[in-house]
């Protein structure tokens, strides 16, 4: 009877050995895919412990967490001829792993490569200036054809983000050229209106003048004081207003009389 039970012994730890080897543990962003007799289930297992009965079913793993894939730099030429560099970051997650898992073998190799192509299509529609000003509509873009191209293998892209544009060396002085023209410009275009400002306070300053002229041997008092405030060396000779004003007069009587035309030869003088 001893002989008898050893076999049933072993037999007894080879089963116990297959069942323990059967027990499958998923964390809480896995899911898995089981094939019996190759045949999927219609609702993926997990996450917790559950049974995989060998070589009947057999499991694929799959991850449900946000990956980051990074799009190899692509040689893109532009709507307006220019050859350029770009690289671009992709974020996506499985919604389906049942899809991923059966309609495409690889999903992370499958939307890098659709990541790639899309990537070169749409930024050849575009030119230069606007890939540069309008990159999260372009981005939104992208983002929007992958989503519908991953739809069917159960990914979804969360964004796109287009990480880097690398210029020609010869483009790169060209638009600092441009840049700093466009400042100079903006400058110039500043100090033109400065100067109109100023101008135009002037010319209200003199018509305030004009209307009170006492406010000008205010202002000319004012300027002696400010000249006897510091040290210096210079000399100021107060001139009375009234002085320079009868100066004017007198200039202005004496032109009507230099103006009038000689009597001529036979006239009475």
């Amino acid at each position: 009877m001893f002989e008898l039970s050893v076999p049933l012994l072993v037999l007894i730890a080879i089963v116990v050995l297959y069942l323990i080897n059967c027990i499958k543990i998923l964390r809480e962003y896995e899911r898995a895919v089981i094939f019996t007799l190759g045949r999927v289930g219609q609702v993926p297992k997990g996450p917790g412990i559950f049974f995989v009965f060998r070589p009947i079913q057999q499991m694929i793993r799959i991850s449900l967490r946000q990956e980051v894939l990074e799009v190899p730099a692509q040689d893109v030429i532009t709507r307006d001829n220019v050859t350029i560099k770009v690289n671009a970051v992709v974020t996506l997650y499985v919604v389906d792993p049942n899809a991923a898992a059966i309609k495409v073998s690889n999903y992370v190799y499958q939307t890098s490569q659709l990541a790639q192509t899309t990537l070169r299509t749409v930024l050849g529609e575009v030119e230069l200036d606007e890939l540069l000003s309008h990159r999260d509509k372009l981005n939104l873009r992208i983002q929007s054809i992958m989503d519908q191209r991953t739809e069917p293998f159960g990914v979804k892209v969360v964004s796109v983000e287009v990480k880097q544009v690398d210029l020609p060396e010869q483009m790169q002085r060209a638009m600092a050229k441009q840049a700093e023209a466009e400042r100079e410009k903006r400058s110039k275009i500043i100090h033109a209106e400065g100067e109109y400002n100023a101008a135009q306070k002037l010319v209200d300053a003199a018509a305030l003048l004009a209307k009170e002229p006492i406010t000008l041997q205010l202002r000319y008092l004012q300027t002696l004081t400010e000249i006897g405030v510091e040290k210096n060396t210079t000399i100021v000779f107060p001139l009375p207003v009234e002085l320079l004003a009868m100066l004017n007069k007198l200039t202005a009587s004496a032109k009507p009389a230099d103006n009038k035309p000689a009597p001529s030869q036979g006239e009475p003088k």
